[in-house]
């Protein structure tokens, strides 16, 4: 069962000391993924046999305009949880290991920061743990340089302070219970409009969003390009920009500008604490390429700096240390700040969480490419999703069984890859400050999902209509840009 460390209970203890003299509170309404006490970050690692985390779903919640500020994280990056609750071996789900066992230290046995969200019935919808505010329903597929320019004069519910997302802020809505076989969107619909791209003409994964955030360098031999994320099949990947013939949704945001921005410190022992979201991580990564279960238990067994509660990030963690600013060819580095050490300007890193996609559901896991994002379109390696990317290998194999790689853009395929440990920053945390997000968690429950099936609170059926009319562009230039 899952126990809180002696800080968090601090933490709740001087919270609620605090909410005694707190009069006329905003009640705030929970995600339907979350509703046992809340933890700070991902303390400790949920020990279980059987039995699998379960989220419950809440009946009736008020709901509130405005999400209580006292709520709100002391970080100013909050890193919003996966909520990625089976565990899984190398073909489907699986009982969740028990500590110290073989791929034991998987995403959904350390609790993070849960998706909360608040609809405001105005057709804008508040994360109360990011405090970004963001349009229910995505506005038509358009060019990237269309959705920049709309974003200047975009009023909304009262609002001209819209923005376009940067891709660290439109990743915090990454829900990985998702998955396109399953038709289950790696969205929170109950939120936010969705639309599978087969109801428009395209394929079933043709449901990008786009991001803000330029690429650095080029994609398919010299395109320029922008990130965005695809809610269809659980990626980020960089797309072509120019002539404006690849489109995809918009998302405008406002609030919380500090939102995606890092402030690390470098602490003298070979970790590195970024002050923005608590997460204290190893400044060095493992040198070697390592399969996901060797990256598991890398992390597990680390005693760095005297501590023994680091872990394998998952996709969101690992995402927020990305600094899409840098590139191997643009600044001869990883796309990773500079106080870190990389072994390898190329390398990709694996995080502990699970993607539910082709061939073998459950037979992948998420990795962030800190350097290129290779494929193969022509016999040959080809950048063509961008460093800062992120996809998915198989948890184990032989890189030389996909020798033309695989996916519509032939991605390349490593299977060993590095591996960069993190583990909660409690020092940066304050149990006076009164702003710890202690509401709306996944704790463990009881039952588990069929074996290949997504989550029991997995949305179920068609998904409901999403954005408004905009459909898909004239085409993308070759190859295809892809899920």
């Amino acid at each position: 069962m899952y126990r809180p460390s002696p800080l968090v209970l601090l933490i709740i203890i001087a919270l609620v000391l605090s909410a005694c003299g707190t009069a006329n509170t905003a009640t705030q309404v929970s995600s339907p993924s979350a509703s046992q006490p809340q933890t700070l970050g991902s303390p400790a690692p949920i020990e279980q046999n059987a039995t699998q985390p379960e989220v419950a779903v809440e009946e009736a919640a008020p709901a509130a305009v405005n999400p209580p500020e006292s709520n709100a994280s002391p970080v100013t990056y909050p890193i919003v949880d996966t909520a990625q609750v089976a565990c899984y071996d190398f073909v489907g789900t699986s009982d969740c290991p028990t500590g110290g066992g073989a791929l034991f230290g998987q995403d959904a046995q350390y609790l993070g920061l849960q998706p909360s969200y608040v609809d405001n019935g105005d057709g804008t919808i508040t994360d109360s743990v990011t405090g970004l505010t963001w349009l229910a329903e995505p506005l038509g597929k358009m060019s990237w340089q269309d959705a920049i320019n709309g974003a200047d004069s975009f009023s909304f519910a009262g609002y001209d302070d819209w923005r376009m997302p940067d891709i660290k802020a439109l990743y915090s809505l990454m829900d990985f219970n998702g998955s396109s076989p399953l038709r289950v969107p790696y969205l929170n619909t109950d939120y936010f409009g969705f639309t599978w791209g087969d109801e428009t003409g395209g394929r079933s994964v043709d449901s990008q969003y786009w991001s803000g955030t330029a690429y650095v360098e080029t994609v398919f031999g010299g395109q320029s390009a922008a990130f965005g994320v695809n809610f269809a099949d659980g990626r980020i990947k960089g797309y072509p920009t120019e002539g404006g013939r690849f489109t995809a949704y918009v998302l405008y945001v406002r609030g919380n500008e500090a939102y995606g921005m890092n402030d690390f410190a470098d602490n003298g022992n070979g970790t590195v604490s970024d002050r923005a979201t608590g997460l204290m991580w190893a400044q060095s990564d493992s040198a070697t390429g390592q399969n996901w279960e060797a990256a598991l238990a890398t992390c597990e067994s680390s005693t760095l700096a005297g501590y023994d509660d680091w872990r394998l990030p998952n996709a969101k963690e690992l995402q927020s240390i990305v600094d899409y600013s840098r590139s191997p060819a643009t600044t001869n580095s990883a796309a990773i700040a500079p106080i870190f050490n990389s072994t390898d300007i190329e390398s990709w890193y694996w995080a502990n969480t699970t993607l539910m996609e082709s061939p073998q559901l459950g037979s992948q896991a998420v990795y962030v490419a800190f350097g290129r994002a290779y494929g193969l379109p022509n016999g040959s390696l080809t950048d063509v999703h961008g460093a800062g990317a992120q996809r998915s290998d198989p948890k184990t194999g032989d890189p030389a069984n996909y020798p033309d790689g695989f996916g519509p853009q032939y991605d390349e395929i490593r299977i060993f890859n590095a591996v960069r440990c993190v583990r909660d920053d409690f020092t940066l945390f304050d149990a006076n400050a009164g702003g710890v997000q202690i509401e709306n968690p996944a704790a463990p429950g009881e039952g588990q999902p069929p074996e290949g099936a997504p989550p029991s609170d997995a949305p179920a059926g068609d998904p409901p209509s999403g954005p408004p009319a905009g459909g898909p562009g004239e085409g993308a230039p070759p190859p295809p840009p892809g899920g």
